[in-house]
């Protein structure tokens, strides 16, 4: 049964949000604002150290929870349109995670839309998985995102698989944004009960921004139209009141038809990355608890092959 807090905080998330989207800040503007809300309203977990770095060029922080045991990286990359978000904004579901796979975690800030468009974050994200193979010879790396970190994740192992790279052992995805081109029905008929996207005008602006010119079928835009062999066992958490549904859902199966294990779990009453709110209602502490889990037992079972 879903949790009254759940209840209670679904509906102050869409005030929030619905206050925000009048103010049409600028993306500097609103990038900040998120940075700020998030330190005042996300929950972090104890024993955890939180070390800034630079890996190949691209800043983030190091997770470093008190239990982990060396066996294992997990690469998270936040969510936030491919326009928003940052370490800072995702901290705390990152180092949920963390703790829950008892492995050291890294999540980068790569780079941003419109400034910087497709590929420049999947550069990024893949120039760092390169610099940790190197630097981690023999580590299992497991990789992680929401949103359109989720839809880069995907992206990454795609690249990771086609350039013959050693491949990451797992992937956890939350609300994965996968068809830029936002032809999935849910986008149509989730919409009025999605806090985050009531409509579709901030996806099909951010799709836009980031893309620049680059057809949206791109499988690395949109990895819903990827060839999915060949990819580690997924984890994939989706809400059922958000308009992303369908590209999870999606995802699972076509994964399963090209072979790739893929398990996917439907939050009864949960809205886009409600994971965010670990520590505030039960739903994202057990969400985040089965994906940490779950990477950290994928990569303790290739650690000891």
């Amino acid at each position: 049964m879903q949790s009254l807090k759940s209840r209670i905080y679904y509906h102050l998330t869409r005030r929030a949000l619905a206050k925000s989207r009048r103010l049409k800040l600028p993306v500097p503007q609103g990038r900040l604002a998120r940075e700020q809300q998030s330190q005042k309203l996300f929950r972090m977990p104890a024993a955890l150290v939180i070390e800034p770095c630079t890996v190949a060029g691209v800043t983030g922080e190091w997770l470093r929870p008190g239990a982990a045991d060396g066996r294992g990286i997990v690469v998270y990359l936040h969510g936030g349109a491919y326009i928003y978000g940052s370490t800072i904004t995702h901290r705390a579901v990152a180092c949920a995670i963390a703790a829950a796979a008892r492995c050291n975690t890294l999540v980068i800030n790569y780079r941003l839309a419109p400034e910087h468009p497709f590929p420049a974050g999947l550069d990024d994200a893949f120039a760092v998985y390169r610099a940790l193979l190197h630097a981690h010879p023999g580590q299992p790396i497991a990789l992680a995102g929401d949103s359109a970190g989720g839809g880069l994740a995907l992206a990454l192992a795609l690249r990771i698989r086609d350039e013959g790279l050693v491949p990451p052992v797992a992937m956890a995805l939350l609300s994965p944004w996968t068809d830029l081109t936002l032809s999935n029905p849910t986008h149509v008929y989730k919409a009025h009960v999605d806090p985050y996207f009531p409509d579709s005008a901030l996806l099909k602006g951010a799709a836009q921004a980031y893309a620049a010119g680059t057809p949206l079928t791109h499988p690395h835009l949109s990895p819903q139209f990827a060839d999915l062999s060949k990819l580690p066992a997924t984890l994939i958490h989706v809400g059922e009141h958000e308009a992303l549904l369908d590209d999870a859902r999606l995802l699972a199966r076509r994964m399963a038809a090209y072979g790739s294990p893929a398990t996917i779990t439907e939050y009864p009453g949960m809205w886009h990355v409600w994971q965010l709110l670990v520590g505030r209602m039960r739903e994202a502490d057990t969400s985040t608890a089965a994906l940490g889990e779950f990477m950290g037992r994928q990569l303790r079972q290739h650690a000891r092959q």
